[in-house]
């Protein structure tokens, strides 16, 4: 250009800023808009900044924007309702709330309320799972709304965009985005658990899991030309806990017909209400708010706001959370009204199912998964099956992600082990075959596992060395704790005791109480501290030895320890005292127990009375 004499105008300038901004070219960027405005006379235009600001906001780098307004604070060079939505985006990419708090404080100092920018902060705070925030400023999108304060427009090419003039504002205070860095800012992405004006507690005393859900379908980008989302703080708030019904000072308003709005007008207020009551459907999802979703519906209800399939799918999310009745109820709706369910919300109903061992409506709800990319339903399921004991059911479910080319993860194999570690039905001893039919199904688990590059965690380690502790493998069972110490240690990792209680456990319950002792030895010279159960596993272990000494001991370590004795200790001293015919003892043991208010277990009444009955001693017995 330069060679050709061509002229350099603002518009050209615009398109070279937007062409190395989709490169990823920021430094290039940012250099040209600083030498160009200093070197040639031509000043960028605010959209070149915006342009800018949306780049650093997709590559999430807010050193390059924090660049970029201190470039516009110096040329005096005003902020619009794009500049704060692509702000906004940068905030989310960083995961930093206090960010959108400061946007949104400067914001509202220049701006006024608009439904268009409203819906990008509603947008920004359910991404950071601040409920009650967004929930807040969703309240104050419905009171636009029926007040008429609707300045949205749709395109040629049904784009929304604001109707009223979107003048640049210089801000004399400076929005600095040094605290975009996550190291620096002690906000970032908490759920506000308080309860808010809206009362949002009250339809939830519920606790707050994270989840690993998608984020909503609602797509920022296309309010890019919208205005700014101006906050009064001072706002009505409605109230939705009432029926439901929106108090709008001296008139209860229950649909959008009755506040004379015309529909041509309105469809384009109605359509961004909506992405913003998904939005907030879709964090009542991940902080588990059923209460709170279906008041959500209930006012969408009562503002004439019909909702969508995303709508129908995120509420049933919501509700199964707390019973998959209320899930399937929501499913039973979409199907009158002929929509599809999603794949996430047929897996959500379905885990709800499972753990409620409803494992006729889980399966059949898992069949209708078409593309699952998670195995967490299928896992949940595979735990329902193991606690009812159905591991032929488990098996066809196997051959279904197989079939889906589902990828199992560590939960996966943890439910194998435990369903088709062993071979023999609850309560039964194995012999020689089902020890060989066991040490095949464990190698081909292991083996797959490597195929998938998955890793043993403690968990199904545990499960592992619990079927081979129910087979009576006991060899193999101490090689494979052996291994498992082994592996642990060089990943920097330590087998807890939960682990090591298991192995005990089946030891003693095999009479190998030699290799049990030594077990526990081995234990307190690794500087592991034994827990309760720990110790009544020990004790019973003295029973099998007939050693009450040795149960006495290790009781006196115990409650030095600070752990008590409870039922299964009590009930394995009495025996042992029993075995040694130490009726005197024993009966000291049950009047301490019961002074201790301790429950003990009925069936040691038995050989008591039984003893009882052959000393002649019936009023002991009595007693």
């Amino acid at each position: 250009m330069e060679e050709k004499e061509a002229g350099l105008d603002s518009k050209c300038y615009l398109l070279m800023i937007r062409a190395l901004c989709k490169g990823g070219y920021l430094e290039e960027a940012s250099n040209m808009i600083d030498f160009i405005g200093e070197s040639h006379g031509i000043y960028p235009t605010l959209p070149v900044y915006n342009t800018f600001l949306g780049a650093c906001s997709e590559m999430s780098r807010a050193d390059y924007a924090d660049q970029c307004l201190q470039l516009m604070e110096r040329r005096m060079v005003g902020k619009d309702e794009v500049t704060y939505t692509m702000l906004l985006k940068l905030a989310v990419s960083q995961q930093n709330l206090s960010a959108v708090y400061e946007i949104w404080e400067d914001y509202i100092k220049h701006f006024s309320p608009s439904i268009l920018t409203l819906r990008n902060f509603v947008w920004s705070l359910t991404r950071l799972r601040d409920l009650k925030s967004a929930y807040e400023k969703l309240q104050h999108m419905v009171v636009l709304a029926i007040r008429g304060n609707n300045f949205v427009q749709t395109s040629s090419r049904g784009q929304l965009y604001p109707s009223r003039v979107n003048i640049p504002i210089h801000s004399k205070s400076e929005l600095s985005l040094q605290k975009f860095e996550l190291k620096d800012n002690e906000q970032s992405i908490p759920l506000t658990a308080y309860a808010s004006a809206c009362n949002i507690q009250e339809c939830d005393n519920e606790q707050f899991v994270p989840s690993t859900a998608n984020a909503s379908a609602c797509n920022v980008q296309e309010c890019n030309n919208e205005q700014s989302v101006p906050s009064t703080a001072n706002a009505p708030a409605c109230k939705i806990q009432e029926c439901g019904t929106l108090d709008m000072g001296n008139k209860e308003v229950k649909s959008a017909g009755q506040i004379g709005l015309d529909k041509r007008k309105i469809m384009p207020v109605l359509r961004v209400l909506r992405w913003s009551f998904n939005d907030v459907m879709h964090a009542c999802v991940q902080a588990k708010k059923p209460g709170l979703a279906k008041q959500l519906m209930l006012q969408m209800e009562n503002i004439g706001l019909l909702p969508s399939s995303h709508t129908y799918n995120r509420f049933a999310r919501a509700v199964s959370k707390r019973h998959f009745r209320q899930g399937m109820e929501v499913l039973k709706t979409m199907q009158q009204k002929n929509l599809k369910p999603h794949d996430p919300t047929l897996a959500t109903i379905s885990v709800a199912c499972s753990k409620a061992l409803e494992l006729d409506l889980a399966e059949v709800l898992l069949d209708q998964i078409t593309n699952c990319p998670y195995p967490y339903p299928y896992n949940s399921f595979l735990e329902a099956c193991n606690a009812m004991d159905q591991p032929e059911r488990a098996l066809r479910m196997l051959a279904k992600m197989k079939k889906l080319k589902i990828q199992p993860d560590i939960r996966t194999y943890q439910q194998l082990f435990s369903l088709f570690g062993n071979t023999n039905a609850p309560y039964e001893d194995g012999d020689m075959l089902s020890r060989v039919d066991s040490a095949k199904r464990i190698k081909a688990i292991e083996k797959d596992m490597a195929k998938n590059g998955v890793q043993h965690s403690q968990e199904s380690m545990k499960n592992l060395l619990k079927a081979l502790g129910k087979e009576g493998m006991m060899r193999e069972l101490m090689q494979y704790l052996c291994v498992a110490e082994d592996l642990f240690y060089h990943s920097n990792r330590h087998l807890g005791i939960p682990l090591y209680n298991s192995v005990l456990h089946s030891l003693v319950e095999a009479e190998e109480c030699r290799m049990a002792i030594a077990l526990f030895k081995h234990m307190k010279a690794s500087g592991l501290e034994p827990n309760a159960a720990t110790y009544c596993i020990m004790i019973d272990c003295c029973r099998t030895i007939r050693c009450y000494k040795s149960a006495c001991a290790l009781v006196s370590m115990m409650l030095r320890s600070g752990f008590y004795l409870q039922t299964v200790g009590y009930t394995v001293l009495i025996k042992i005292l029993l075995q040694d015919e130490n009726f005197d003892e024993a009966l000291n043991l049950l009047d301490q127990g019961h002074s201790e208010e301790i429950k003990l277990d009925v069936l040691l009444y038995n050989p008591v009375l039984h003893i009882a009955k052959d000393k002649d001693r019936y009023y002991g017995a009595y007693c």
